[in-house]
């Protein structure tokens, strides 16, 4: 029996590897994950570097003169006159791209940038960033009598840093993120929801294939159904693992070469000259300005993060692949041996699907309140607790809740072992009808 489901598995695991499509997505998806992080990052370097803006200031009010701060991208000429006059000749020649005019008013600071041709993204952004500082300073010392000088040391003695620190059971501490937790739960939680449609959708095409073919009559005659269905899971689960495999070392091995070759890649220019005046608002405009705030920020957290929890994602995430792999393959081969096509399985696979869907949906409110009680159920429920228990493992999960989780998904597939057998013995061999529920509550019934 054993040496069957070997061959079985075997002819499963060979003749599904060695197709292009799996060789093609199989490196291609990495190469997709790492242009999709730089790519966005090399735009901006370039744009920055590609980007110039010769701005010719015209300034009501006098505050600003020669006050904004240019770079090699960025120069700024102070004029003053008739706004009219100078904006028409200055947007009619080729001297400067830009006017800013900065109008004398009562009410707060008001301004006007006119352009004739596109301008850097990034050009308004640093202008608001310089006027604001620059007219805060002018504040403090006329009005408030205050050195900017002290004011920002004032800053840095009252500065609050607040970090989040994790106690478990045992009293043990661990600096923890919220924001992370919620990042890497809902891509474990999305990463894992596609792998299992992917793979079990293949159990369900591979069955119907094989009846179709009436390949399926050839192989009852040397192996059992059961073997059969068995060899057909337990191979295509290796193949998906193989492919997991790949996948994450491909992944580090690409984004690992890209870190080594530039270590600069994810800090701008603009980044690093405004980072460099040691403020973090200054960091945070840079970023703003960059617009690449966010996949910086997260791409940093996530390096930093994965290594204190790392093992426990991953061992987690293998159990609960499989099992959930394991239970949606059954149901998925049972399906298909009811049928003659797919286009027929569509009525019983959507009450099979709903639950993965439900969890999907579930996934953002889930992320926000880990520990409430609408997670706390639809992580113990087998058929979405695969989704659901990875959202939630990154902010931490007792011990109890996770084995019992565990447990009760291990029971489930218990259960969908003994179903999809009984179904797939009586409907594999089974042609030109289409096979009721009532009709496959019988043969559940039948010894």
């Amino acid at each position: 029996m054993s040496n069957n489901i070997s061959l079985i598995i075997s002819r499963e695991y060979t003749t599904r590897v060695k197709k292009k499509s799996f060789i093609i997505m199989t490196l291609l998806l990495p190469v997709l994950l790492a242009t999709i992080i730089v790519l966005p990052v090399l735009l901006v370097m370039h744009s920055e570097k590609s980007q110039t803006a010769r701005v010719l200031v015209v300034d009501d009010t006098d505050i600003f003169l020669n006050a904004f701060e240019g770079n090699d991208n960025t120069t700024f000429s102070y004029q003053s006159g008739d706004i009219n006059q100078l904006k028409q000749e200055a947007l009619n020649g080729d001297q400067y791209d830009c006017v800013f005019h900065i109008l004398n008013n009562s009410q707060g600071l008001k301004s006007n940038l006119y352009y004739k041709k596109n301008l850097p993204s990034s050009l308004q952004g640093k202008l608001e960033s310089q006027m604001n500082e620059i007219f805060f300073d002018r504040i403090l010392q006329d009005s408030l009598h205050i050195e900017p000088a002290k004011f920002e040391k004032l800053q840095d003695l009252t500065k609050v840093d607040i970090t989040t620190i994790q106690v478990d059971d045992d009293g043990m501490e661990r600096e923890n993120d919220a924001e992370m937790n919620e990042i890497i739960g809902m891509m474990c939680g999305f990463f894992i929801y596609f792998i299992i449609i992917i793979f079990a959708s293949q159990v369900l095409r591979g069955v119907l294939e094989e009846k179709s073919n009436r390949i399926v009559e050839v192989l009852i005659s040397s192996v059992k159904p059961m073997q059969l269905l068995i060899g057909k899971i337990v191979g295509i689960a290796l193949v998906g693992l193989t492919q997991f495999a790949i996948w994450i070392m491909l992944t580090m091995g690409i984004l690992g070469g890209i870190q080594l070759a530039a270590p600069n890649l994810f800090q701008s220019d603009t980044t690093t000259e405004l980072a460099a005046e040691g403020t973090p608002e200054a960091l945070q405009n840079a970023a703003e300005q960059t617009g690449i705030a966010d996949s910086v920020n997260i791409f940093q957290k996530i390096n930093d993060y994965f290594p204190v929890s790392f093992t426990e994602i991953i061992l987690c995430f293998l159990f609960f692949f499989i099992v959930g792999y394991l239970i949606y393959a059954t149901l998925y081969a049972a399906t298909g041996s009811v049928v003659d096509n797919e286009s027929d399985s569509q009525q019983y696979t959507m009450p099979v699907t709903i639950p993965l869907m439900l969890a999907i949906i579930l996934i953002p409110t889930i992320s926000t309140n880990p520990n409430g009680q609408l997670a706390l159920w639809f992580s113990m429920i087998p058929l979405t607790s695969p989704i659901i228990m990875m959202v939630r493992l990154p902010a931490g999960v007792p011990l109890w809740q996770l084995l019992t989780s565990m447990g009760l998904a291990l029971l489930f597939l218990v259960f969908c072992v003994w179903f999809a057998a009984k179904v797939y013995r009586m409907g594999i061999l089974m042609y030109g009808k289409k096979s009721s529920w009532k009709e496959i509550f019988k043969w559940l019934r039948k010894a």
